[in-house]
C-alpha cells in the first residue's frame, strides 16, 4: 500500500467513524444507563455541587467541558432535558465523547504502523476498530470507557515512538507516554493495565536480550575454535540489529522506566485530582481513595442476583453475556420516541429501541481465533529454542511477527488477567481494553494472507474482512439505538444471553 493510498484510506476510516459517531447523536432525550452518573458529574463540576465519585476524575471533567461547548453552540439546541441537574441538551453532554471515540481507530492504527512498519496491517487495524459495536456505542453516549483506551493506546503509541528517536526527542516522546498513561489510570484504575502491559513487554525484550547474550557468548567460544570469519560474525551475530521499535526496548534502563513510566503518570493521577478535592472538600487525597475501594468491595459478588447483567471475566472473550444500554418500546414509529417508563407489554410492541452494548461478534470471535494462534507461535518458539541444539544460529535476531506476537499477546494479558481475581459485579465493557489487541490481532492475521503468494490464502483474508464489515453492518441498528421490528431485533439476539 502506497503512502498516499494509506492516507486517503485512514482519513476514510477517521470520516466513516465521525458520520457513525454523530448522525443521530441526540436521538435519545434522555440519560442512558450510565450517563445518570458521568453526565452529571460532568454538570456538577460545571455549578460547583460537590459530590461523590466512585472513581476518579478525568472523563467527567472532560465531558464538563463539552457541556459548557456544547451549551454556547448555536444549533442542536432543539431537545433538552433537566436530569443532569440543569437543562441541557443530549447532544451537549455527547458530543465530546463522539469525537474522542472517533480518533481511536487512528491511534490502534499507529500502533500497528509502529509494531510492524507495514501500512497495509495498520489500515487493516483501524478498519476493524472502526467495524466494532460496543466502541461505536460507548462513544455516542457521556460513558467513560473510551478514555481508558484512549489513554492507555497512547501512551504505547507515544513509548513506541519515543524508541525511534535519540536524546531528547526521546525524552520528549517518553515524557508524553508518561501522561497518557496517568491520564488512562486517572479515568478508571483499570487504565493502569495499559502501563502494565507496557512493563511486562519490556522486562520480556530484556530476558531476550540477556539470553541471547548468553548464548552469543557461548558461540563466540565455538567460533573462536573453529576460526569462523569475521563476516559470519558480523552477518550471523549481531545482537543489535534492530528492525521495529519494540526491539529498542532494552535501550531504555530501569531508571528511566522507573521516572518516565512510573513518577509521571503517579504525578500526573496526582495533579488532576486536584480540582475535584477543591469542589467536594469532605474527604483527602488519601480519602477518598479509600472511600473509592470501600464502594467497589461492597458492590456485591458476580451474579445476576446482584445486576442482570453481571458477566464474570471469562465470558467477554466469547461475548456470552452483552449488555443492553437502553430498551424502549413503541406502538409504531409515528408515536413520540419513547425515553422514559417502562416498555409495553410483551406482544404488544411493533417498534423496538435497543442499544445494545456489545461487539461485532466475528470481529471478537476471529480476533480471539488469532490472537491463541500468535500464542501458539510463542510456544512453538518458544520449545523449538528448548529442544533444538544450540547451533551458531541461537543468538540471531527473533523476527518480527514473533515481536508482534508478544506485543500483542502480552498486552491483552496484562488488561484482562488482573480481572481475574476481582469479585464484584463487573460488565462486558470492562473487556475493551484487552480486546482491542485482538483487533490487531485478526488484522495481522488478514494482513498477511492478502499479502501471500497463495490465492486461498487471499481468499481466507478477504473473506474475513467481508464477514467482519457485513457483521458491523447486520447489528448497526442495535448500535445506533435505529427502530427495529420485534423479528428484526430476535434475528439479531442470536442467544437467549444476549438478551
Amino acid at each position: 500500500m502506497t503512502k498516499k493510498w494509506f492516507s486517503i484510506g485512514m482519513a476514510g476510516i477517521f470520516f466513516l467513524s465521525l458520520a457513525l459517531r454523530f448522525w443521530g447523536l441526540g436521538r435519545f432525550n434522555t440519560l442512558v444507563f450510565d450517563e445518570v452518573y458521568f453526565a452529571t458529574f460532568g454538570n456538577n463540576y460545571l455549578i460547583h455541587k460537590p459530590f461523590f465519585n466512585a472513581h476518579p476524575p478525568l472523563s467527567q471533567y472532560i465531558i464538563g467541558i463539552g457541556i459548557w461547548i456544547g451549551s454556547h453552540i448555536p444549533f442542536w439546541q432543539e431537545q433538552v432535558n433537566g436530569l443532569a441537574g440543569s437543562l441541557l441538551t443530549p447532544w451537549s453532554y455527547r458530543w465530546i465523547n463522539a469525537l474522542t471515540g472517533s480518533f481511536i481507530p487512528l491511534v490502534v492504527a499507529g500502533i500497528a504502523y509502529q509494531i510492524s512498519h507495514r501500512r497495509s496491517f495498520a489500515f487493516l487495524a483501524g478498519l476493524f476498530t472502526a467495524c466494532d459495536g460496543i466502541f461505536l456505542v460507548e462513544s455516542r453516549y457521556a460513558l467513560n470507557n473510551i478514555y481508558i483506551v484512549i489513554f492507555g493506546l497512547l501512551g504505547q503509541w507515544l513509548l513506541l515512538l519515543a524508541l525511534e528517536k535519540q536524546n531528547k526527542k526521546r525524552t520528549f516522546w517518553l515524557v508524553c507516554s508518561g501522561i497518557a498513561f496517568g491520564a488512562s489510570a486517572a479515568t478508571k484504575w483499570n487504565g493502569l493495565w495499559f502501563l502494565l502491559g507496557a512493563y511486562f513487554i519490556w522486562i520480556t525484550a530484556w530476558l531476550i536480550r540477556l539470553v541471547q547474550a548468553f548464548y552469543l557468548g557461548k558461540n563466540k567460544q565455538v567460533l573462536d575454535e573453529f576460526n569462523v570469519s569475521d563476516s559470519y560474525r558480523d552477518g550471523n551475530l549481531k545482537l543489535n540489529a534492530v528492525q521495529t521499535p519494540l526491539q529498542k526496548l532494552t535501550q531504555l534502563n530501569v531508571f528511566q522506566m522507573l521516572f518516565f513510566l512510573g513518577i509521571i503518570p503517579a504525578f500526573i493521577y496526582s495533579i488532576i485530582w486536584i480540582p475535584h478535592l477543591q469542589l467536594d472538600k469532605r474527604f483527602d487525597f488519601i480519602k477518598v481513595h479509600q472511600e473509592i475501594l470501600k464502594f467497589h468491595l461492597q458492590l456485591g459478588g458476580n451474579t445476576p442476583d446482584v445486576h442482570p447483567y453481571c458477566a464474570a471475566w471469562y465470558k467477554w472473550p466469547l461475548m456470552t453475556r452483552p449488555m443492553a444500554y437502553y430498551y424502549q418500546t413503541a406502538l409504531s414509529l409515528n408515536e413520540p420516541l419513547p425515553v422514559m417508563g417502562p416498555p409495553l407489554p410483551p406482544g404488544t410492541a411493533k417498534v423496538l429501541y435497543d442499544v445494545h452494548a456489545m461487539g461485532n461478534p466475528f470481529l471478537w470471535w476471529f480476533g480471539l481465533a488469532s490472537l491463541l494462534f500468535l500464542v501458539g507461535i510463542i510456544v512453538w518458539q518458544f520449545v523449538n529454542f528448548l529442544v533444538k541444539p544450540k547451533r551458531f544460529s541461537a543468538a540471531a535476531p527473533i523476527c518480527i511477527d514473533t515481536w508482534i506476537a508478544l506485543f500483542l499477546v502480552l498486552n491483552y494479558l496484562a488488561n484482562l488477567l488482573p480481572w481475574v481475581e476481582v469479585t464484584r459485579c463487573v460488565f462486558i465493557y470492562h473487556y475493551m481494553p484487552a480486546v482491542v489487541f485482538t483487533f490487531l490481532a485478526i488484522a495481522w492475521f488478514v494482513d498477511h494472507c492478502i499479502r501471500s503468494y497463495h490465492l486461498y490464502l487471499r481468499a481466507v483474508g478477504v473473506t474475513i474482512t467481508f464477514i467482519i464489515l457485513v457483521a458491523f453492518v447486520f447489528w448497526m441498528p442495535i448500535y445506533l439505538g435505529l427502530p427495529v421490528s420485534p423479528d428484526a431485533y430476535k434475528l439479531r439476539m442470536w442467544f437467549d444471553s444476549w438478551i
